[in-house]
């Protein structure tokens, strides 16, 4: 049977995908060929939705991308009635060819192996790849001792953020004896620029079910949490109709698969705090308390929630356990470096050409990535950095962009894996006002229980904001320092401990662009709007008059075919003078 499958992930809902679903719909309805029409998650093309797959008879797959309502009847036209594919708007086929063939050609898709395949409101769909196969070996073939020396022997580490041994941490829960354990998923995904997690729960929420499934078994936890942002809707309702599923066939309740072992899921929604991705901050909101975090030790594994024992993974690391069990430590262990093992997700963002869900074996380069699958800056330009990990990593200037995705090979540029944010710049962007945004967020974000993190934080960040505006002096880039070791050395928690990064990795790498601002009240990417000013050239102004029309705050004077000039002290220099001018007069200094 041939079907239409229209990737509805939230990129391709905000793209349009509803409306080319609601027109091919029609059109498949109205030709009454037996057609069906579904849909999918998100195969990681973000920058590509809407994406639409038609599946052959012959099992030959071709997928669209870009698809509004006019390309959508094109396509069914072209492909649907005619049998020919619409040649100028694929993206990839069955051979692997196709206009984006590179974007996939080097990953490895161990999470994301079902994401943009399967309908992820299908537990038939999941099944039929393989999903619970790994939950059904480890009930009927392993021991819960098996399962984390299994898990331990594939090397994985926490793709939350801290890098902590997987294996290890099952086993400080396991061993600590209790009437009550629990298991959490922390899918409290909070960075900027980053959508791992809500892309795996739209795209295959049994993956995270399984793996909470088997780490209970393994731990002893009979009750799990998913712990998931309120601003995640479709992820919550997919999640809701999945774990709805996975009790009906057996694979969560009080006898999963006959075996005697119990095992329930609750859905806590988050609020939207950021410090909430600190699994002991976590712990106290499902407790219905203010997301502040503990003190350590204890640690969660002895006294976690409502002080039984727990164990905190998010959502990557608990979606790769089902596959580990399934083919074995061994094979995840094949990918990777000699250090970390297994493949890492990233969200690819900022300025990219190809942005959208990536899945890696660790040991590529971050030249790789941004190059080869991202395809580069979305400018053209050269790139200047990359932000890896979020408010709590750094940047990795261009010159050191052939550095090996690993944990300790980021680690020593000042930057961390972190959950897997990547964010793009190119020449354009400013690292003095790159740093001063990370750490808006941050000191926004703190939750205030620790004075380092509360008041360090704000300190910081009046002394980026006035470096900004052109007020900096001498002994600024020190106090930066000084404070951002403070801070590492005293804040109470993870989040609190890397706040500083982004500052402290902008200043060992772009010195000279603090220099700059504060010496010479210059800002040298021209996008501090403090320290610089919209210019009119002389010898490029024909007085077509278009940018004194355009200008929204009448900044803008001069006659017809004469020079125009720009009043400064009005002007609010929002661009639109350059923006409209058709002769480049407009340039900025």
């Amino acid at each position: 049977m041939r079907q239409i499958i229209i990737g509805l992930g939230s990129c391709g809902i905000a793209a349009g995908g509803l409306k080319a679903k609601e027109t091919l719909q029609t059109l498949a309805d109205g030709a009454n060929l037996g057609l069906t029409v579904g849909e999918t998650g998100c195969m990681g093309m973000c920058y590509a939705e809407p994406m639409v797959e038609v599946r052959d008879e012959d099992g030959q797959r071709t997928i669209y991308g870009g698809v509004d309502e006019t390309k959508a009847r094109a396509i069914f036209e072209s492909h649907v009635m005619g049998g020919t594919p619409l040649a100028d708007a694929v993206i990839l086929d069955s051979a692997g060819t196709g206009s984006e063939e590179n974007f996939l050609d080097r990953q490895v898709r161990i999470v994301l192996e079902r994401c943009g395949e399967i309908n992820p409101e299908s537990i038939d769909d999941a099944i039929g790849m393989d999903a619970y196969r790994g939950l059904e070996k480890a009930l009927k073939e392993m021991t819960p001792q098996a399962v984390i020396d299994e898990v331990t022997a594939s090397g994985i580490k926490g793709r939350g953020g801290a890098g902590f041994p997987t294996g290890l941490k099952w086993k400080f829960a396991a061993g600590n004896d209790a009437d009550q354990k629990y298991i959490i998923c922390n899918a409290d995904e909070g960075d900027p620029g980053a959508f791992m997690d809500r892309s795996i729960l739209e795209g295959d929420p049994h993956s995270v079910i399984e793996g909470l499934a088997i780490g209970g078994y393994a731990m002893g936890a009979t009750k799990g949490y998913i712990y998931v942002r309120a601003e995640y809707p479709i992820a919550i309702r997919r999640l809701k109709i999945a774990i709805q599923q996975a009790e009906e066939r057996g694979f969560l309740g009080e006898n999963i698969l006959g075996s005697g072992v119990e095992f329930r899921l609750i859905i806590k929604e988050g609020a939207g705090a950021f410090v909430c991705g600190e699994e002991t901050a976590l712990i106290e909101s499902i407790q219905g308390n203010r997301g502040m975090p503990r003190i350590r030790p204890p640690f969660p594994a002895e006294r976690g929630l409502f002080d039984k024992p727990s164990n905190i993974n998010n959502v990557e690391t608990l979606a790769n356990i089902g596959w580990i069990i399934r083919k074995g430590a061994a094979a995840f262990a094949a990918y990777g470096t000699e250090t970390s093992n297994g493949t890492k997700v990233f969200a690819l963002a900022g300025k990219v050409k190809r942005g959208g869900l990536v899945e890696i074996p660790i040991g590529m380069t971050v030249n790789q990535v941004v190059d080869h699958i991202g395809g580069g800056t979305l400018s053209g330009k050269p790139a200047k950095a990359v932000q890896m990990g979020g408010p709590s990593g750094g940047c990795i200037p261009a010159d050191k962009m052939d550095t090996v995705i690993d944990y300790a090979e980021l680690a020593a540029t000042g930057a961390i894996m972190g959950s897997g944010g990547m964010i793009v710049m190119d020449e354009d962007n400013c690292m003095v006002d790159i740093a001063r945004y990370f750490l808006q967020f941050t000191q926004s974000e703190s939750c205030g229980k620790c004075t380092f993190c509360k008041i360090g934080t704000k300190r910081m960040l009046e002394i980026l904001e006035r470096i900004t505006r052109g007020e900096g002096v001498e002994g600024d880039v020190e106090k930066l320092t000084s404070l951002s070791h403070q801070i590492k050395k005293n804040a109470l928690c993870g989040l609190g401990q890397t706040a500083p990064n982004p500052v402290l990795t902008t200043i060992q790498y772009f010195g000279d662009e603090y220099t700059a601002h504060i010496r010479d009240k210059k800002c040298p990417t021209c996008q501090c709007k403090a320290l610089i000013q919209f210019v009119i050239v002389p010898d490029k102004c024909i007085g077509c008059t278009i940018c004194a029309k355009k200008c929204p705050v009448d900044a803008i004077r001069g006659k017809v075919k004469e020079r125009h000039v720009i009043e400064q002290d009005k002007c609010t220099k929002c661009g639109i003078c350059k923006a409209v001018c058709k002769f480049d007069a407009v340039v900025v200094e």
